[in-house]
């Protein structure tokens, strides 16, 4: 009889504590673009946990305690904050069995992985459809209108369809800061119009996962004073040329679930305490940089992925400097 494998509690605490961290971003989400983040997050979640089960079936490992540890499901709620709202039904399906498939799986299943499977997804369907993945809505479209949307044949993106503001500021060629503030609908206060707000709300989530010791503050204190000082270097006041202000880009499109939900994952990420700093570092100044001179909106994930490629480098640096210094 073979005998039964139980989750890590561990792991399955920490997944259950993340999910509670992310619930005032997840709920700020909607209350901004309304349905279409419910049918994503539904859509990620079913399609990770059903990719997980048919692979873990096919290599004949326990489905059972690998579904419990909930890791699956973060990698789908992580996914599902960070695509278009409401993006066509098949770009979560796609982007979720990827991020399980090829970001976890495809290295031996939780524990193992050495990219981001969240952000492995986005960047799949980001360099796919790039078309469905730069829009998000203009307005909160109801329930039948986010449905139709989602599961219809034709997608009549353009009819909710506006443009973010790091894109926009990217193409800025004219406009000083001020009056794209004044002018643009894309411009909140600070930030982007709302997604200050989304950024408050899972800086809150991360702060409390920070206060239980869910991880240590280096890589989000990293990424948060990477993307600081490198935004103020390249700050030019409120001129055309200018890049936007340091609180532009800390308030703006996934900083924050970056800092506190995407850097923080210790599997791709560094293990020693300096090589967590550095990584976060890196990928501040990689999300500025993808920021303003890439041609993507947002290079969030690029950035995460790229600093995944590193971070065994860093965990080697890190630590000869600790055997330096004892």
């Amino acid at each position: 009889m073979t005998p039964q494998v139980m989750p890590d509690p561990r792991l399955r605490n920490a997944m259950n504590l993340a999910l509670l961290a992310c619930a005032p971003g997840l709920l700020t989400l909607f209350w901004l673009h309304g349905w279409g983040i419910a049918i994503n997050l539904l859509l990620c979640t079913i399609s990770a946990t059903a990719c997980e089960a048919l692979l873990l079936w096919r290599r004949k490992q326990p489905i059972g305690p690998a579904l419990a540890d909930g890791s699956a499901v973060v990698s789908a709620v992580l996914l599902a904050a960070a695509l278009p709202a409401p993006a066509p039904w098949w770009l979560p399906v796609a982007a979720s069995c990827v991020a399980i498939g090829l970001g976890k799986q495809a290295f031996g299943g939780v524990g193992r992985n050495l990219f981001n499977p969240a952000m492995l997804g986005y960047a799949f369907a980001l360099l796919s459809f790039p078309a469905q993945m730069n829009h998000w809505p203009g307005q909160a479209p109801g329930l039948l209108d986010s449905l139709n949307l989602s599961f219809a044949a034709s997608q009549g993106i353009d009819a909710w369809a506006s443009p973010t503001l790091l894109d926009t500021l990217h193409h800025n060629r004219s406009l000083t800061i001020d009056e794209l503030f004044a002018s643009h609908p894309a411009f909140g206060h600070l930030g982007g119009r709302g997604s200050e707000w989304v950024n408050l709300a899972f800086l809150l989530g991360g702060l409390w996962l920070l206060q239980r010791k869910v991880f240590t503050w280096h890589a989000p204190a990293g990424l948060l004073a990477g993307l600081l000082l490198f935004s103020l270097l390249g700050w030019n006041g409120s001129g055309s040329d200018s890049h936007g202000s340091p609180l532009l880009h800390l308030f703006s499109g996934s900083t924050m679930l970056a800092a506190f939900f995407i850097a923080t994952e210790p599997v791709s990420g560094c293990r020693r305490a300096r090589a967590r700093l550095a990584f976060g570092v890196g990928a501040g100044l990689l999300i500025y940089a993808m920021r303003i001179w890439s041609s993507l909106p947002d290079g969030t994930a690029f950035a995460i992925l790229l600093m995944n490629l590193a971070a065994p480098t860093l965990d080697r640096w890190a630590e000869r400097r600790e055997a330096v210094s004892t």
